[in-house]
């Protein structure tokens, strides 16, 4: 596939438009237009085609916008309308159904779709656009359905609390493209289009690199690091005469330790070992590690391989067998935890 210009996204925001809404009915029109203008601005600046499709959904399940370029949209405003049940489960079949049926010739096309609902299923049974009356159907129906998407389909939903994350899950879909929102508050909703513009740049940074859909696009961590996405990113191993590692045998601030074990301090030029929940700041150098061969990667790349854009963002250290995190240091009395390793760029 040659020129970037090829890059096709076909992004579908699909919204609850049940009667719990209606206390931010105003600001579901204003978080959905400020998602769009961001997809305008950055489609542009990375020089990819950008489709906009908008479902709403309460007791029934209505495409409001069909593919639509989005430089060419208009508001939500007249669009979004609230009253009704929840017709969670069709409004998830139906979008991708009829999103499925969008020609993919010529260019390289990915689809993205975002779900975003304040409460539980329970419309669906009786909505005409679901294949099933029975909830366990329609469940298992979800389920196939992501179960069997292409590789070129990401799917993501943002749900109220635990609960709603367990249906989802049960529902097939993976658990990092599920987010929890808090839908009592404006505040709430403001920050789910935060998290949407979060996962959208990385999807966007991840398509310029050859990645195609996403199963952790709400991850922000090492869970998004493995071989396929290192491959993706265009990430190449740093030469190994260029930095070493150093095992931490007791808490104590970073200038300290580099020196008590013999080596100069830089500033800059450590990097630690990322082991609990902490804010990166836009600037900061992120560096990853493969356990098994001691590999280190770095440079803007890494950034994009988790995901991380270019503001500051809470990064958790997840759980990943072969991946290390390692962040860069500015300051002289940063904490090392004990047991822990220590980057030194040399």
């Amino acid at each position: 596939m040659s020129g970037s210009q090829n890059y096709i996204n076909h992004v579908a925001l699909v919204l609850d438009a049940s009667s719990s809404m209606s206390h931010l009915s105003g600001k579901v029109v204003e978080v959905a237009d400020q998602q769009i203008a961001y997809l305008a601005r950055r489609s542009q600046e990375l020089d990819q085609e950008t489709r906009v499709t908008v479902y709403v959904f309460a007791d029934q399940v209505e495409c409001v916008i069909y593919d639509k370029d989005v430089l060419r949209m208009p508001s939500l405003k007249q669009l979004y309308r609230v009253g009704g049940m929840t017709a969670l489960l069709a409004a998830a079949l139906k979008s991708q159904r009829e999103l499925a049926q969008t020609a993919q010739l010529y260019g390289d096309h990915s689809f993205l779709t975002f779900v975003l609902t304040d409460g539980q299923e329970n419309a669906s049974h009786r909505c005409p656009d679901a294949p099933a009356r029975d909830q366990r159907q329609l469940v298992q129906a979800v389920s196939r359905m992501i179960e069997t998407q292409d590789a070129n389909w990401t799917l993501a939903v943002l749900v109220p609390d635990q609960m709603g994350k367990r249906e989802a899950m049960q529902c097939g879909f993976p658990k990092d493209n599920i987010a929890i929102w808090d839908a009592t508050s404006t505040q709430g909703l403001e920050e789910a289009g935060q998290v949407i513009q979060q996962a959208t740049e990385k999807f966007m940074v991840g398509r310029t690199k050859g990645i195609r859909g996403s199963r952790a696009v709400f991850s922000t961590g090492a869970e998004a690091v493995n071989k396929d996405t290192i491959e993706a990113a265009g990430l190449t191993p740093a030469d190994p005469s260029q930095y070493q590692l150093i095992a931490v045998a007791r808490d104590a601030a970073i200038r300290d330790w580099v020196v008590e074990c013999g080596h100069t301090y830089r500033t800059g030029g450590a990097f630690y070992q990322l082991s609990k929940s902490e804010k990166i700041q836009a600037r900061k150098q992120i560096a990853v590690l493969e356990k098994k061969t001691d590999r280190v990667y770095t440079g803007p790349e890494a950034r994009v391989l988790l995901g991380l854009p270019d503001a500051e963002v809470r990064v958790k250290p997840d759980h990943n067998d072969d991946f290390t995190i390692f962040v860069q240091s500015t300051s002289v009395n940063r904490k090392l935890v004990a047991n822990t390793r220590l980057l030194l760029m040399i």
